[in-house]
């Protein structure tokens, strides 16, 4: 089976500005057109969940709109990771500091003061990919930070310590990309590059 990793379309927000949690709308264009694109791929009766988030909704609803044998539900354990203090103030307006204690303790650390852990985000990303199991393809329509975990966990690797573990090859937004996995998600077999347009 496949699972296939897409990223909601770019958000009405300005660029540099972090919005891991805030419920922030996708621009409705690209969000038709990376739908529109997506439905020729899918096989029929491929399994969708979304992120709650709005983003993420918007793109599950203009797909299942083109494709209704797609079966649509929500899923928090899709949502991404909350930034705390951090939401909505830009990268580069953060301290230094913050970064530092972040990473000093990458996995336990509560980003942005009152945020999630990275731990957190692995074991809700870890316990979403153990239920995917059958024989349909299942696609996950939600963020960067959690195809990067989800990533990792297809390669074994449940938790992660240290800043430099963690992938920096991401997907852009509006991109995919899927993941060949067995019937009981192990062990990775292979991925295929995103699809740019």
């Amino acid at each position: 089976m496949r699972l296939w990793l897409v990223r909601h379309a770019p958000v009405l927000l300005p660029p540099g500005q972090c919005y891991g949690a805030l419920d922030v709308p996708a621009d409705p264009q690209a969000t038709r057109q990376c739908a529109l694109d997506l439905s020729r791929l899918l096989p029929q009766g491929a399994r969708v969940s979304t992120s709650p988030l709005q983003r993420c909704e918007q793109l599950a609803q203009f797909l299942q709109g083109l494709r209704p044998d797609l079966i649509l539900r929500t899923d928090a354990r899709l949502r991404e990771m909350d930034f705390g203090s951090w939401e909505g103030r830009r990268w580069d307006a953060i301290a230094q500091g913050e970064f530092d204690a972040w990473t000093a303790d990458f996995a336990g650390h509560a980003v942005g003061g009152h945020g999630e852990t990275v731990r957190a985000v692995m074991a809700r990303v870890g316990d979403a990919f153990d239920a995917v199991a059958g024989p349909a393809d299942a696609v996950w329509i939600t963020h960067a930070g959690i195809i990067r975990a989800t990533q990792l966990i297809a390669h074994g690797i449940r938790q992660v310590s240290r800043a430099d573990q963690w992938p920096l090859d991401g997907l852009a937004c509006g991109q995919w990309r899927t993941l060949e996995l067995s019937l009981n998600n192990s062990p990775f077999q292979r991925s295929t590059p995103a699809v740019n347009r």
